[in-house]
């Protein structure tokens, strides 16, 4: 989207120094949480309590990837290296102690969640700006509803290893009409760019329709939710979740390219 020719080298670097940067979240997310993920369905198969590897490899792994990361991020400029630090920073030191502590937890981890998506423009145009904060925007917005979906019907599993990643802690009314709100942000924010006061961050009217009308796909799901209030409503609501920001990234890329 920030590029005016596309970099093949800039995009390998970036791909990796991504693919890095999340792993090592991982790995530190996994070596904090080990004793809790044995506790969950979910997650009691992952490396460490599965007893496949040790606490000291996976720190090495961790490690290892937070450096490759960072400094491969910083062969494309520095800043993209910091924005990435800047994410696996907030992921491990602040996101993943809160998550036993409190649902305030997923606002604090859609921050560096919502890094990533901005950082291709970074990458691209060595500045940060209204372009790459939209799209931080969308990806922040979008996850609200995205994991409390996840938090919904996996509810039981996340209770056993002391997670309540619900607003209201519920599967409740509360619940179900925030995660409406932040679908309703979600989609507003991903249309901001047709009204032309996003930079070089561009909408037309055709695609900003086809972006509002996958939106309330999104949308019905969610009050669906708010109906019915099941783990199927929740896991139907996580799957058009995934559908709409794949498609709208989509749909971006082919409107920049088309216009």
């Amino acid at each position: 989207m920030g590029a005016t020719t596309v970099d093949v080298y800039t995009l390998i670097l970036l791909a990796f120094g991504g693919y890095f940067m999340v792993g090592a979240s991982n790995a530190y997310n996994q070596i904090i949480e080990k004793d809790l993920d044995a506790l969950m369905e979910r997650t009691k198969n992952r490396p460490i309590p599965a007893g496949r590897m040790s606490v000291r490899t996976a720190f090495i792994i961790a490690v290892a990837f937070t450096l490759l990361g960072i400094a491969t991020l910083y062969v494309i400029n520095p800043r993209t290296a910091m924005y990435g630090a800047i994410s696996i920073f907030l992921y491990t030191s602040v996101y993943t102690p809160l998550k036993t502590k409190t649902p305030l937890a997923v606002f604090v981890g859609a921050i560096p969640g919502a890094i990533p998506f901005m950082l291709g423009w970074v990458a691209a145009r060595n500045d940060f700006g209204i372009e790459p904060g939209t799209l931080f925007a969308v990806q922040f917005f979008w996850q609200f509803p995205h994991f409390w979906a996840i938090g919904w019907f996996l509810f039981d599993d996340y209770k056993k290893g002391g997670f309540f990643m619900l607003p209201t802690g519920k599967r409740d009314k509360g619940t179900a009409v925030q995660i409406i709100m932040y679908t309703v942000w979600t989609i507003l924010v991903s249309i901001i760019p047709v009204f032309g006061f996003t930079g070089d961050l561009k909408l037309s009217i055709v695609a900003a329709i086809i972006v509002f009308l996958l939106g309330l796909v999104m949308l019905r799901y969610a009050l669906v939710l708010f109906k019915e209030r099941t783990a199927k409503a929740a896991k139907q609501l996580m799957l058009a979740s995934v559908s709409y920001i794949t498609l709208l990234q989509i749909v971006y890329v082919i409107d920049k390219f088309i216009r």
